[in-house]
């Protein structure tokens, strides 16, 4: 059966408890009513998805559909500001406060239950050959084009893969892993919600992307990381090479092309999250003050 929002919100948080919950304990953890709660408790006994409180393999195997499949990184850029660390090391790996920057987003995928990760490289590219040594599944694609084309390239090498997965930026510090959900019921982009920004946002109306931009006021600012779900996933793998083939197409941002390309072929919702679950580490600057092992 397919889910409204508020009966996928209830069985998700039961599928990713992976416990008995009260139906009180679901109200905290769905925001949802009392009264919307005990209906979908109600429905989902009757249908066998649920047992004693406790979903069953009927329930989950409900959720496929919803459910994150693979993750894919885009680790292919150089990383200009971050010079001089970045001279030997691909920003991605750059160690803060003894872990490599982009263990933090694998940790949380793999602690989510997405283990088919991908890591689209291109400079120095051996040298994320030593993530196997922690994480042996690892797949890697290799970007030729990463010093030609902008990070839309690295997208185009990953487009098979799009359909039910997350798409990161592979050089962002996570503090609070649990951002990564297993099951998404949309198409989503984790955003914090700013008065002000000078860097890329978005618009948003009624919890849905309207419009991506460089600068805005009383908006969501992205933070490069993503989910697309079968139907957006698919049409995605085809207007990347669409817009890559196109005159000026290699100077793209990857989003851009569903946002700003195609805003009307996609139903993309904001998920909000707090300034201090995700941080985006731009300059040599900011990274010696947040590990103050750079300040010599």
């Amino acid at each position: 059966m397919g889910f409204t929002r508020n009966q996928f919100e209830v069985l998700a948080a039961l599928a990713e408890a992976n416990a008995k919950f009260s139906q009180r304990q679901i109200e905290e953890r769905t925001h949802l009513s009392l009264g919307t709660v005990n209906k979908c408790i109600r429905e989902f006994s009757e249908a066998g998805y649920l047992e004693d409180s406790r979903i069953t393999p009927s329930g989950l195997a409900a959720l496929e559909p919803y459910r994150a499949r693979r993750a894919i990184f885009i680790a292919a850029g150089f990383g200009s500001r971050l010079v001089p660390v970045t001279l030997n090391t691909p920003k991605p790996l750059v160690r803060v406060n003894g872990k490599r920057l982009i263990d933090g987003l694998i940790d949380a995928c793999l602690k989510a239950g997405i283990d088919e990760i991908y890591i689209v490289r291109g400079y120095l590219a051996e040298q994320f050959d030593q993530l196997l040594y922690k994480y042996p599944n690892l797949h890697f694609l290799e970007n030729p084009a990463y010093n030609e084309a902008n990070n839309i390239s690295s997208a185009v090498v990953a487009r098979s893969l799009l359909q039910n997965a997350y798409v990161f930026e592979a050089d962002l510090l996570i503090s609070n892993p649990g951002i990564i959900k297993k099951y998404h019921y949309a198409s989503n982009y984790l955003a914090k919600k700013v008065d002000r920004t000078d860097d890329w946002c978005f618009l948003v109306k009624n919890g849905e992307i309207r419009e991506l931009r460089v600068g805005g006021l009383d908006c969501y600012q992205e933070v490069g990381i993503s989910y697309w779900d079968a139907e957006s996933g698919k049409k995605l793998s085809e207007h990347l090479v669409r817009a890559y083939d196109s005159p000026g197409g290699r100077e793209l941002y990857w989003d851009q092309v569903p946002l700003s390309l195609y805003p009307d072929e996609y139903r993309v919702e904001v998920r909000p999250c707090a300034f201090d679950d995700i941080t985006e580490i731009d300059t040599f600057k900011e990274l010696k003050a947040i590990d103050k092992s750079y300040d010599v």
